[in-house]
């Protein structure tokens, strides 16, 4: 059996030594997971269950996961309101699916007749909805994607890598063709996606204005939100002001503002597509307010903006894996020279009370941080 690896020139190259199959111990032949077998509360739904891990075959894989963390997708797909809905499967005597849709693991096994995927390969998983919150998992090398390696990257920045930093560098280079020098408008900007941007703005050369809620800390979260590479923070109150406007208007000069990002929704999200150029792109991925984006008329009519969506579950259904690996590429470029960085993290231990603890707490936790659980090697 050969085993190719993937190089930073986005081509397959053959390793010098054909890598032997790898037999698991006793101990490794049953796996810990995180289900449900119906749509719910999370301490109401969510089960710690044992099952056995299926056997490997020549064209399959069996994967060790290292760490996976909690998102609000994932509390909302157990709750039954998000648009992707895993199906329930006969896992030992439970029909159930496993919760998780983000995370790495290690490559601990694999079939003669795969390629492309090597022991000891670090993988996201492909597919929207697998489960990741279990301790390993087995199925075709199609279900998983090939990490770029690097000894730069953080488990954490692994384990987080494909959606929120994916997110931004998509919305940042499939809208609007950016040039150096040139704007951003996004609010949330203290999220993981929003950090992200910034971070990857400022490593591309451009400009962000960035919208936060009013808080008592607001001059330390400026501080770290201009460290990590902001080029100005504001308010959602200080949108509405006339100040504002004339300040923006300073910032972006001769340049148009044809890119904004909302996470938010609501009336400052409104608020915020006032400041667009004509013919300017406003993309939302995102509606923490849990309130309607209102839009008027004349914004379309006279401005002819354009109100996108974005989603990186479809993005990833309709792009080529070629495509996904020159993003992965990119991104762990990014990393490497320090231009990107793990997110705020807090670790949950996976013990039954502990992390069904973590996830029980759901959205109402994210705001110490992104909860990473990190499974025993």
């Amino acid at each position: 059996m050969a085993c190719l690896g993937v190089l930073k020139s986005s081509v397959f190259l053959r390793r010098q030594a054909p890598v032997a199959i790898r037999h698991y111990s006793s101990t490794a032949q049953s796996v810990q997971a995180l289900v449900y077998s119906q749509h719910g509360s999370p301490s109401k739904v969510l089960k710690w269950h044992t099952y056995p891990l299926a056997p490997l075959t020549k064209s399959t894989v069996h994967v060790q996961f290292l760490a996976s963390p909690i998102n609000p997708a994932d509390v909302n797909q157990i709750q039954g309101v998000y648009p992707v809905q895993p199906p329930f499967l006969p896992l030992h005597g439970l029909e159930a699916a496993v919760g998780g849709n983000e995370g790495v693991a290690k490559v601990v096994a694999v079939g003669e007749s795969v390629r492309d995927v090597c022991v000891g390969d670090h993988v996201l998983v492909a597919k929207p909805g697998y489960g990741t919150w279990r301790t390993y998992a087995a199925g075709p090398p199609e279900d998983f994607q090939v990490i770029p390696k690097s000894h730069a990257l953080s488990l954490v920045q692994q384990a987080t890598l494909s959606v929120n930093p994916c997110t931004a560098y998509c919305m940042l280079k499939d809208f609007v063709t950016l040039q150096p020098g040139d704007f951003i408008l996004q609010n949330g900007s203290n999220s993981a996606v929003g950090q992200a941007v910034i971070q990857i703005a400022k490593a591309w050369g451009l400009n962000t204005i960035n919208v936060v809620r009013d808080r008592p800390d607001l001059e330390s979260l400026r501080k770290r939100l201009t460290a990590m590479g902001a080029t100005y923070v504001i308010t959602n109150e200080q949108l509405t002001l006339q100040e504002t406007r004339a300040k923006v208007k300073q910032w972006v000069g001769d340049k148009k503002l044809l890119l904004a990002l909302n996470c938010v929704g609501g009336k400052s999200a409104t608020e915020m597509a006032r400041y667009l150029s004509d013919n300017g792109q406003y993309v939302t991925y995102g509606a923490m307010a849990r309130a309607p984006l209102s839009l008027p008329a004349s914004m379309l009519i006279f401005k002819d903006i354009a109100f996108r969506g974005f989603w990186m579950t479809k993005w990833a259904e309709t792009h080529t894996k070629e495509e996904k690996e020159r993003m992965l590429w990119d991104l762990v470029s990014l990393m490497e020279t320090k231009q990107l960085a793990e997110p705020h993290w807090t670790p949950v231990a996976w013990h039954p009370d502990i992390t069904l603890h973590a996830v029980d707490q759901g959205i109402q936790a994210f705001g110490k941080g992104k909860q990473v659980i990190l499974f025993e090697e």
